[in-house]
């Protein structure tokens, strides 16, 4: 899937209309985590170093679509990014309209690189429509467009698919950015050639989350090893005692078909740490897995399902990793993820770690600086690692 990329087109005196995903934690307005400002900085760097100009779009939060709300501004993200690049980041008054459309036309590559943050394009329900009107306003403002967010790769929304094929029509390139190129090349060029054992980790809540990318999974890799809560389903399918765990009854007999399916590839809990309550303060107990007594739920794999666990990832070469074990957040019912994740800090693999929690918990355990990659986004990874391609990325020039 070799597209395009910034560093394949001329940028010099041209504005670059890039969309990002500044879709970042506030509290009280304050940014708490800044970490996707910060992955997208390679890409607006190379473009203002090389004498362009940056017109940046992204959502933030869930608006209803009908207007600008309290809390959801990106001014913040703004104002963040221009302390991370040591310039000014103008904001604009909205991401349509003559006066932000003024202020884009305005940029000039003379004045050191200029960068316009248009307002969050959730405020008109336009955008998740993917409404050609709404996109072909948006594509006006570039010579050059740019998908730099990942995190919505799997939308078909106005700024992801709508725009680019608006400056496409119009003959003007369409690529990615350095954090696009990263993750299609580690969950869709790796995991379509990976070096064996190829070993993927899947946790989680619900099987109905991850159905598809089980499914796709067993049929590439060489073990796939299930935790969380979603074991629990498996283990009713085995006609095992769950007590109060969470459970998807109406998913057993799917969980069914993928044990057959799977054969020795598909590896389940042989125990569990389980509590009679959702507390750390609970009584404890470690059973073996489907003989969880009624009082009790399932919170963690147990110390053995981690000791086999960590052996496998430590003989693979490359290895997936999406869902935490167990209540990583709740100590001790975390102690099953974090055996996980020092195994694959600890191993030689190719290892690639899907968003959302996943992320979250290597980068609470402090093992991000000893993986290969950190996925930004929960969504996309998942579709990817079901086998799905993106319209939004399919759109884009070919190399």
């Amino acid at each position: 899937m070799a597209k395009q990329t910034i560093a394949d087109v001329d940028v010099s005196g041209k504005r670059v209309l890039m969309r990002v995903d500044f879709n970042v934690p506030l509290k009280d307005g304050a940014i708490t985590d800044d970490r996707r400002i910060e992955m997208a900085l390679p890409t607006i760097t190379s473009v203002l170093e090389r004498g362009g100009c940056v017109v940046l779009m992204s959502h933030l939060g869930r608006p209803k679509g009908t207007g600008p709300e309290d809390g959801l501004s990106l001014k913040p993200a703004a104002d963040r990014l221009g302390e991370l690049l040591g310039r000014v980041v103008r904001m604009a008054p909205g991401c349509v309209g003559s006066e932000t459309e003024l202020m884009a036309r305005a940029l000039e590559p003379a004045d050191g690189g200029g960068v316009l943050m248009l307002e969050n394009l959730r405020f008109h329900k336009e955008e998740k429509q993917g409404d050609d009107k709404f996109a072909a306003q948006l594509a006006a403002y570039g010579d050059i467009y740019c998908n730099n967010a990942f995190g919505t790769c799997h939308r078909e929304h106005a700024s992801m698919y709508g725009v680019p094929r608006q400056m496409k029509a119009d003959g003007k390139p369409a690529v990615v950015g350095f954090l696009v190129e990263k993750e299609i090349q580690y969950l869709a060029d790796v995991i379509a050639k990976p070096e064996r054992p190829f070993v993927a980790i899947l946790g989680g809540a619900k099987v109905s989350d991850k159905i598809n990318v089980i499914d796709n999974l067993l049929g590439v890799c060489d073990k796939v090893l299930i935790g969380g809560a979603m074991a629990y389903t498996f283990s009713l399918a085995n006609d095992g005692k769950v007590g109060k765990s969470l459970v998807e009854p109406d998913k057993v007999d799917l969980a069914r078909q993928l044990i057959d399916k799977g054969g020795d590839k598909l590896v389940l809990p042989i125990d569990t740490h389980c509590g009679n309550d959702f507390s750390p303060d609970c009584e404890k107990l470690v059973v073996k897995a489907g003989y969880i007594p009624d009082s009790y739920q399932g919170l963690d794999i147990g110390p053995g399902t981690a000791r086999v666990y960590a052996e496998i990832v430590k003989g693979a070469k490359t290895v997936v990793w999406n869902g935490p074990m167990g209540v990583f957040e709740m100590p001790p019912f975390d102690e099953g993820t974090k055996q996980v994740a020092q195994a694959i800090a600890d191993g030689d693999a190719t290892s690639i770690i899907g968003g959302g929690d996943s992320a979250a918990a290597i980068e609470q355990l402090g093992f991000a600086d000893q993986v290969t990659h950190i996925s930004t986004g929960g969504g996309a990874s998942l579709e990817m690692l079901e086998g799905k391609s993106f319209a939004s990325v399919d759109i884009l020039d070919e190399k």
